[in-house]
């Protein structure tokens, strides 16, 4: 018997050739039990690959999932009857990399909705799979089409805004998870893991597959690949180095209770309990004097020999500008009551 990986019905949006724009996941499953799989393979098949169901496929499985007590799933599927939108379903019988727009969206639905953690889903390639889209107050509009969307929107004095041009949505379009804040909405992507008790301040960011185990204070950036422990702090222009755009294939990330000061930097992974003061920026390269008993003999060595060690504290010397990292003995508390009442 074969158990899915993970299978999602959703509505989306085509460009005029009947290419996929976005697609929306209201309730995707991750590792359906064997029941659960039955029914799908039975009604959809077991291929992997995107199915737009017919009208008797869904009939069909609406049957066998209100047959089999999944009213809940069976009730999804009605409602997505009823939308104007194209309907797509996505059986993932294995951890495969997306080929398509369904399946990209897909993964990025099980980050935001805390199925998988970062570096828990295979996303190899999904840049190549998205397309670049112009999202606007109207929805999504394929780029070789928004001129003429925007001529007729002044024509019929409806105009349309448009807000960004990206591969990437923002997350809250798609998934509000429970417990958060976020100040400024546009700087979390679809694909973003916010752990319950996360707040993002205004300046704060958010990549795909990067998050935060909650509770969290972010007020930098957390970028592509990065996954913050529960009770780090990323202070106000501060930023960890992800894996896109020059940040190299190290996977980077922060233990619990740490603190990057404002304008600081994370070029390397830190355990827990570490703290990198305010401006200072932390690469694998930076040349580190030792001012105690570290786990490197020499009294000064290149921060990439310190990457993942636990309750260490980097500084630089206001007067000669050495860096520094000696044992921290400072506890990192975010403020509970913030936190909690997300």
């Amino acid at each position: 018997m074969t158990t899915l990986y993970s299978f999602g019905i959703g509505t989306g949006t085509k460009n005029s050739n009947g290419q996929w724009l976005e697609v929306f996941y209201p309730s995707p499953i991750l590792r359906p039990s064997q029941e659960l799989s039955n029914i799908i393979i039975s009604t959809l098949g077991d291929n992997e690959t995107d199915i737009e169901p017919t009208e008797a496929q869904l009939a069909a499985l609406e049957s066998a999932l209100t047959v089999s007590g999944y009213n809940d799933f069976a009730a999804l599927i009605r409602s997505s009857k009823t939308t104007n939108q194209s309907i797509v379903a996505v059986v993932l019988s294995q951890d495969s990399a997306p080929t398509s727009v369904p399946q990209a969206y897909l993964k990025l639905h099980l980050l935001s909705h805390r199925l998988v953690k970062p570096h828990h889903t295979n996303i190899s390639g999904i840049f190549g799979v998205l397309k670049n889209i112009a999202w606007t107050n109207i929805g999504p509009i394929d780029l070789d089409e928004l001129p003429e969307r925007l001529l007729n929107g002044r024509k019929t004095g409806s105009l349309i805004q448009v807000d960004c041009v990206d591969k990437f949505p923002k997350m809250v379009d798609y998934v509000v998870p429970s417990g958060i804040r976020i100040a400024d909405t546009s700087r979390v992507r679809l694909g973003a893991y916010v752990g319950e008790g996360t707040t993002v301040m205004h300046e704060g960011f958010i990549n795909f597959n990067a998050g935060t185990e909650g509770p969290n204070m972010v007020e930098g950036r957390i970028s592509a690949g990065v996954f913050c422990g529960a009770g780090s702090d990323i202070g106000g222009g501060a930023s960890i180095m992800g894996t896109l755009s020059g940040g190299g294939k190290e996977v980077i990330s922060l233990g619990k209770k740490c603190l990057l000061g404002a304008n600081a930097g994370a070029g390397i992974s830190l355990g827990d309990g570490c703290i990198i003061e305010a401006g200072l920026y932390i690469t694998s390269g930076t040349i580190v004097t030792l001012l105690d008993d570290q786990k490197v003999a020499t009294g000064t060595c290149k921060a990439k020999a310190l990457s993942g060690e636990s309750n260490l504290l980097f500084r630089r010397h206001s007067i000669n500008g050495t860096v520094q990292c000696l044992t921290n003995k400072s506890a990192v508390e975010l403020n509970d009551e913030l936190h909690s009442s997300n």
